[in-house]
């Protein structure tokens, strides 16, 4: 489908963004280099949703409408992979793969004007800010899809745990919704010598760690998904002194909203709790990300039946705890997440490792799924 020259452009553009990382909402010189592209084939380039989004769109205005998302923002992780490519930025990297995606995008929205789009309007929505910082909830806030009406939206994710070749697209449920909480503990500190003239501070948040947990085993039916962690535990500062504040920190994933309300209700009632039989106070700010990402199931089977024309393996995969703020996009359109086979030979660090390096090899599968996609959608 590509010209060889074309599908190097486009792996240059890759790694080139690979170089430059650029966090949530600070995405200027990858904005930059998008909107420069598609203007230059002919697509007609806003700019400025979600502070550095990119919307294109090519079309006639009347027929079916689609539109094609890519994210674009970087993590703040030191990169080790050692590539030749690697980012010039300490502390950012593109641990996720953003910049292939924004690749594969590229290069099929330079196909798509070669072209030309038959009838109805493609659009392209180059996204900040996916990662943890709600991009797409605010591309909508600023008038997504009133200034760019779409009757099905799509996204795609490079998917390391799946074979080159695979295309997993669910008729539900795809990815967790998500919310992060702070829990501070405070009390009384002292000598370590003489504990019983203190607050168990650090006791009380070593338990509510442990017993925090437990609460998706004990409190939801083993029917029904949900994940607490904690993933920061921060207290003392000397070997002799007991402290009188600790802090925990984590996350909570589940699918089913009750789910939600049960995860939040009995972590706070565990946190205070523990901490009130120890002497101390708890303090919880508990804040929900990201709903749940739910295809809707019309546009998933259309989905596998392009993977399928294109000879790929369209299995039906399990869903993700992870999350993904695509589902802000899908809780106001029609459409479904995919995810794309990316597994490396031998070693395959995941997504958000310092490790991670998209494969290039998939770049030009992504790219032809979303020429056919817009093929579909607009040709009949």
């Amino acid at each position: 489908m590509f010209d060889s020259t074309h599908i190097e452009e486009a792996l240059a553009w890759r790694h080139d963004l690979h170089r430059h990382p650029e966090l949530a909402y600070r995405e200027t010189r990858t904005s930059d280099m998008i909107a420069r592209l598609l203007d230059s084939w002919g697509w007609q380039v806003i700019r400025g949703l979600a502070t550095t989004g990119v919307v294109a769109t090519m079309g006639d205005g009347n027929g079916p409408r689609i539109g094609l998302r890519a994210d674009i923002d970087a993590l703040p992780i030191h990169e080790v992979t050692g590539v030749d490519y690697a980012s010039t930025i300490p502390g950012m990297m593109h641990a996720c793969g953003h910049d292939g995606h924004t690749s594969m995008l590229l290069l099929a929205a330079r196909q798509i004007a070669a072209e030309g789009v038959a009838g109805g309007t493609v659009t392209l929505i180059f996204q900040p800010a996916e990662e943890a910082e709600a991009g797409a909830r605010v591309m909508i806030e600023d008038g997504l899809f009133d200034r760019f009406p779409c009757d099905a939206v799509y996204g795609i994710h490079n998917w390391p745990g799946l074979v080159p070749g695979r295309l997993a697209a669910r008729d539900d449920a795809m990815m967790a919704a998500f919310a992060v909480f702070d829990i501070a503990i405070s009390g009384k500190g002292g000598h370590g010598a003489m504990p019983e003239q203190s607050d168990g501070v650090i006791a009380a948040a070593a338990r509510i760690a442990a017993a925090a947990q437990e609460i998706p085993a004990r409190d939801l039916s083993p029917l029904t998904a949900g994940v607490l962690s904690i993933t920061q535990i921060h207290s003392g500062s000397a070997y002799n002194i007991c402290p009188d504040r600790a802090a925990l920190a984590g996350t909570a994933r589940w699918f089913d909203a009750e789910a939600g309300d049960i995860l939040e209700r009995r972590l706070g009632e565990v946190a205070q709790g523990i901490a009130t039989a120890h002497g101390c106070k708890a303090c919880i700010d508990y804040q929900r990300r990201y709903p749940a990402t739910i295809n809707t199931a019309p546009e998933a089977a259309i989905a596998r039946e392009i993977g399928d024309a294109m000879g790929l393996d369209t299995t039906i995969a399990d869903p993700s705890m992870a999350s993904e703020d695509f589902a802000f996009m899908l809780q106001k359109v029609p459409g479904a997440y995919l995810w794309l086979g990316a597994a490396r030979t031998g070693d395959n660090p995941g997504l958000h490792s310092a490790s991670y390096d998209f494969n290039d090899k998939v770049l030009p599968i992504g790219a032809e799924f979303w020429v056919r996609l817009a093929q579909h959608a607009t040709r009949g």
